[in-house]
C-alpha cells in the first residue's frame, strides 16, 4: 500500500533538510584553508590535498554507499554516514598534522559525504513520488543543498571568527550527528512508483553489465567528470583567489552565498525543465554557458560587482546539472538499482573533483596563481558541451519492455 500524500510531502520536506546539512558542512570547508595551512605552517596544497582526497573518497565509496542503500535501505546507509561525517570533522578539528587532517577532512568526511548526499537521498527521493514528479522532487532536492550552502557558510565563518578553526570544526561536528535523525525520514515510505519498480527481477550483477555494456552511460560518466572539476575547485579555492586579487573575505563569503542563492533558483528550474524537454539538451547548454562565464570573468576587471554578477550565473548553472543527469540515469536504466548506477556515475565527477581541488593548489603553489586552472575549467566545460550532444537518451530495450507492459 502506498503512503499517504501529506506524510511523502513531510518526508521530502527533511530530506531536503539533510541535503542541505551535508552540502553546507562540506562547504564550508574552504574557508578553513587559510587557518589550518597558517597554524600548520604549510602551503595551501597540503590542505588542498586533504580535500581534494575528501572528494576523491566521495566518490569511490559513492557506488559503494549507493549499492548498500539499494540492498539494506537508506535508514542504514544514511546513519552510518551521518556517525563517519561527524567523526570526520571531529578527527580535523584535533589534528595535529599531514596525517590527521588527511584522515579526518580528507577519508572520513568523503566516506560520510558518500552516505548523506545526493548519491544516496536522491534515489530514495525519486522512489518517493510519481514518475512525472520525479524530475521537480530531483531538482527540489538539488536546491537544497545549496540552501545549505547558502546558510551553514556564513555560520562556519562566523564560529572560526569567534572560536578559531578547531572549536568551529567540532561545532559543526555536534551539527552532523542531526542527520542521524533525518535519516528516519525515509523509514516505512512506499509509492506505487516504488511498488511497480519492485516488480523488476534485475538482479545488481545484471544492471552493472547492463550499464557497462551501454556507451552512452559512458558518455554522461565522462561529462560528469568536468561538473566536479569545476565545482570543486570554485569551492575550495574560491575564497584564496579572491584574497590574492585585494578583496576581503567578507566578498569571498558573499560571493559563495550568491552561489547558493541562484542554484536554488538553477536547480528548481533544472528540474521543471528536465522533465519537460530533453535533458541531454539541457546539459548540453549548461556547460556552454558555464565555458561562457568563466572566460568572461578571466577577460573582464576584477572588480566586486564582476565577482557578484559571476557568482550569480555559476549559483543558475552550479548544481543545475545534477536534476538531469540523475534523471538520465533512472530515465535509461530504471530506479531499482539507481543509487548504484547514480553512484559510478557521480564517482566521475568526484575523480575531477579531486583534480580540481589538487590542481589548483599545485598549480598555484608552482605558478604563484590560478590562471591555468580557471582556462581549463572553461576548455573542458565546452568539451562537455559537445559529448553531451552525442548521448542517446532513450530508455534501455529493458525498460522500454516495463513501461509498455
Amino acid at each position: 500500500m502506498s503512503t499517504p500524500v501529506k506524510l511523502i510531502s513531510f518526508a521530502i520536506a527533511f530530506a531536503c533538510i539533510l541535503l542541505a546539512l551535508n552540502f553546507g558542512l562540506r562547504s564550508s570547508m574552504g574557508f578553513f584553508m587559510a587557518p589550518i595551512s597558517t597554524e600548520f605552517q604549510y602551503g595551501r596544497e597540503v590542505f588542498a590535498f586533504s580535500l581534494a582526497l575528501q572528494n576523491l573518497c566521495w566518490g569511490l565509496f559513492q557506488p559503494i554507499a549507493g549499492a548498500f542503500a539499494d540492498k539494506y535501505g537508506t535508514v542504514k546507509a544514511v546513519v552510518i554516514g551521518a556517525l563517519v561525517y561527524a567523526l570526520g570533522l571531529y578527527v580535523t578539528a584535533n589534528a595535529d598534522g599531514v596525517f590527521g587532517l588527511n584522515l579526518g577532512a580528507g577519508l572520513l568526511m568523503g566516506m560520510g559525504i558518500a552516505a548523506t548526499g545526493f548519491g544516496v537521498v536522491l534515489p530514495a527521493m525519486a522512489r518517493m513520488v510519481s514518475p512525472e514528479k520525479r524530475a521537480f522532487a530531483l531538482g527540489l532536492g538539488s536546491a537544497a543543498g545549496s540552501a545549505g550552502q547558502l546558510l551553514v557558510i556564513p555560520v562556519a565563518q562566523g564560529f572560526i571568527e569567534a572560536y578559531g578553526w578547531s572549536t568551529a570544526l567540532l561545532l559543526m561536528a555536534a551539527s552532523a550527528f542531526m542527520m542521524v535523525l533525518l535519516a528516519f525520514t525515509f523509514k516505512g515510505i512506499k509509492t506505487s512508483a516504488q511498488s511497480t519498480d519492485d516488480q523488476d527481477k534485475q538482479t545488481m550483477s545484471e544492471a552493472l553489465k547492463e550499464a557497462s555494456q551501454h556507451a552512452h552511460y559512458w558518455w554522461l560518466v565522462i561529462g560528469f567528470f568536468v561538473c566536479g572539476f569545476q565545482l570543486a575547485f570554485i569551492t575550495v579555492h574560491m575564497p584564496a583567489f579572491l584574497t590574492d586579487q585585494g578583496f576581503d573575505e567578507s566578498i569571498a563569503v558573499a560571493s559563495l552565498a550568491l552561489i547558493g542563492l541562484f542554484n536554488i533558483f538553477g536547480c528548481l528550474l533544472s528540474g521543471s525543465w528536465s522533465g519537460k524537454y530533453s535533458k541531454k539538451m539541457l546539459l548540453t547548454y549548461i556547460y556552454a554557458l558555464r565555458a561562457i562565464s568563466i572566460a568572461a570573468f578571466m577577460l573582464l576587471p576584477m572588480t566586486a560587482m564582476n565577482v557578484y554578477a559571476f557568482s550569480i550565473v555559476t549559483g543558475l548553472l552550479w548544481l543545475a546539472t545534477v536534476p538531469p543527469t540523475s534523471g538520465l540515469v533512472a530515465q535509461m536504466f530504471g530506479l531499482k538499482y539507481m543509487g548504484m548506477l547514480y553512484g559510478i556515475v557521480f564517482l566521475s565527477h568526484q575523480l575531477g573533483s579531486f583534480s580540481g581541488v589538487w590542481l589548483g593548489g599545485y598549480l598555484y603553489d608552482a605558478t604563484g596563481s590560478y590562471d591555468v586552472v580557471w582556462w581549463m575549467a572553461a576548455g573542458i566545460a565546452l568539451l562537455t558541451a559537445v559529448i553531451h550532444v552525442l548521448i542517446d537518451e532513450r530508455p534501455v530495450a529493458r525498460v522500454r519492455a516495463m513501461l509498455a507492459s
